[in-house]
This record gives structure tokens, sequence and C-alpha cells, in this order.
């Protein structure tokens, strides 16, 4: 089994309460020539650079010595240890077999080097087709779904200082986004409040019985990539700037959120957390959570991407990104009958 449950009092609290420093402040704004002098001095490495977009910190790819690589310089306002969780998280997936990005040591063999504007770290590029540039299929996503319990069974019995932190994009956090709903448009309030409300009232006190862990939380199809020849074989997972220790469960419905298809809600999302649960069995607790914790997370995408957009509307097509697929999600999602929901995926993954 991975991860356990955890009594309320471990984790509940104080650590409802959403921090705003991180998702206000600006990315650290270090030239290309302070960063070629910091790449040259302390890894070695020279050559072309690539801004990459990033809604909290500063990312490029670096071409150098025949090989690529990732650049990144976290946020200011983060926590050191927060950065230092995700570095630590990547040498622990090291020698499982998973696609994930390998971290780059220094000439002096430290993981990350201090700058004025943060942390400076390296890492390994990898290859492939975004997810969300890629033509969509069952197979995709059944492939998908064994990749995300594939992630969170590498992640298992990894901790550190850094994983508690809070994190509005944790779906647990749900419950203080209510006064977001006005930023939401008008046509989605209602839908929204209905989702929070259950939440609220049903599924929030249910989550300290759920096994907990470190978790990637984050796997969207702008942090996937599957390979250019095949879409239908996951290629790479990016970007772990979003992982925390929330239940297992949790990080299912984030993946999930983005593989339901609209068009077909009911098929999609059960393929989906039935390939998963082929990989990484889910508790019958777990799984009866699954349907409406997956639309906490399609609410949380609307909820936050609004407001931000609202208040950076320079970035607002990169905030916005995933907002779409979230609005279509929810609506088919919300219009589904519970108990067929929850039969379908009782059916398509059955308990040991």
């Amino acid at each position: 089994m991975v991860g356990q449950a955890v009594d309320t009092a471990d984790f509940f609290g104080d650590t409802m309460s959403i921090p705003g420093d991180l998702l206000s402040t600006l990315p650290p704004s270090l030239s290309d020539g302070e960063l070629a002098d910091l790449l040259a001095q302390h890894y070695g490495l020279s050559g072309p650079m690539k801004r990459l977009t990033s809604e909290r910190d500063l990312n490029l790819r670096l071409d150098a010595g025949g090989q690529r690589f990732v650049v990144k310089c976290a946020n200011r306002a983060e926590p050191r240890a927060v950065t230092e969780f995700q570095t630590a998280a990547l040498l622990h997936l090291e020698g499982k077999s998973l696609p994930v990005p390998g971290v780059i040591r220094s000439r002096n063999g430290a993981t990350g080097v201090d700058t004025p504007q943060g942390l400076l770290r390296v890492l390994s590029y990898l290859d492939g087709l975004p997810l969300h540039m890629a033509p969509r299929s069952a197979a995709q996503r059944a492939a998908m779904g064994q990749m995300a319990a594939r992630i969170s069974a590498g992640l298992h019995g990894f901790r550190h200082p850094g994983s508690d932190h809070v994190l509005q994009w944790d779906i647990r956090q749900a419950g203080a986004l209510r006064p977001y709903l006005a930023q939401v448009p008008d046509h989605l309030r209602g839908p929204c409040t209905q989702v929070l409300d259950r939440f609220d009232a049903e599924v929030f006190p249910a989550l300290t019985g759920c096994r907990w862990q470190v978790v990637h939380n984050d796997l969207n199809p702008h942090n996937i990539l599957v390979d250019e020849t095949n879409p239908d074989q996951i290629a790479g997972v990016l970007d772990f700037g979003d992982m925390v220790r929330t239940p297992l469960v949790c990080d299912l419905a984030v993946a999930a959120s983005y593989q339901v298809d609209a068009a077909l809600p009911l098929q999609s999302l059960t393929e989906f957390v039935a390939a998963y649960h082929q990989i990484l069995p889910l508790t019958a607790a777990e799984l009866s959570l699954v349907a409406d914790l997956t639309a906490a997370r399609m609410l949380t995408t609307l909820c936050i991407t609004s407001r931000r957009a609202a208040r950076y509307p320079e970035n607002a097509p990169y905030i916005l990104r995933n907002f779409p697929a979230a609005e279509t999600g929810l609506m088919a999602l919300t219009a589904l009958p519970r108990e067929a929901v929850q039969q379908a995926l009782t059916a398509a993954c059955p308990m040991e």
C-alpha cells in the first residue's frame, strides 16, 4: 500500500489559510548576461538560451555542448525548503525508470546555486511533444493513468521538511477559494458553488481517512510530453513545482481533471481511473471521492485562474491556458448523476 491514513491534527488546523506572497511576486529578473555568467562560473555551461513561460519562476532552455538543459531560478518568495523539496524529490526518483528530469550537479557537486534573485538549478531536458499539442485517444488516456500511478508509486516513502507547505493548487485547500467565486464568469458560478458546497460538507471531512504522501500534484497537459511518432506513449513528466504532501487520491483527481472528455465524460473518467487502479489500486474510500475531487480540481482551476488573470492581464493567455478544458469538463461532469458515476467507477476498479 502506498501512503497511509493520518490523524486530522497532523495536517489540518492553521494550514487552511492561503498565503498570497508566492503567487503575487513576479518571477526573478536576471538578465541573459547575468545568467550566462552564473552558468559558466558554477556549471561550466555556455550556449544559446531561450526563455520559457512560467507563472512563478524564471525558466530557460539552454543549448550547451551538444546537449539541452532546463535552467530554473526559483521565485524569491518561495521558501528555500520548498525549492530544495522539489530537487530532493527528483533525486529520490533517480534510478526508478521514470521519464522525469535529472538534477545536474554544479562544478562542486551542489544541486543548486544561491543568487540574489533565488536558487538557481539546472535540470536535464526531456524531448517530446507537449500533450496539449498532441491528438488525444483512449489509449493515450490509459497510458496517462498508468504514468500518474507510476509517479506516485515512485514517490512513495519520500519525506522532506518542505512537503507540508500550503499550496493554493492543492485540492484539499479548495474550501478557502470561496471568496474567489465572485470572479468566476456568471454562468459557472452556480455549478462551482454546488461543487464547493459538497466539498466542504462531504469530501473534505473524508480526506482524513485516506492515504497521504508526497505527490506531483500538477499532471496537466502542459507538463506531460508524448512521443512525437506515437502520441499514445508518455515520454516525459515535467514541472515538480506544485508538489505537496496531501491525500494520494487528490493527485489522481488532478490528473483526471485534464483527461475528462466533455463529449464522453463518464467513459473518459472511468477509463483513466481504471488504468491508474491497475498500477496503484485505490481503496473503496478513495474511489468514492474521485469524481467529487476531480470536479473540485476543475473548480480550483476556474477560481484561481479567473482571479489571477484579472490581476495580471498581461499574462492572461498563459494563466488561462487550462481554463477552457476545466469549464467544459466541470459542466459535463456535474451534469452526470452521481450514482451512475460511482457505479461505473466501482465496476471498472474491482477491489482486491
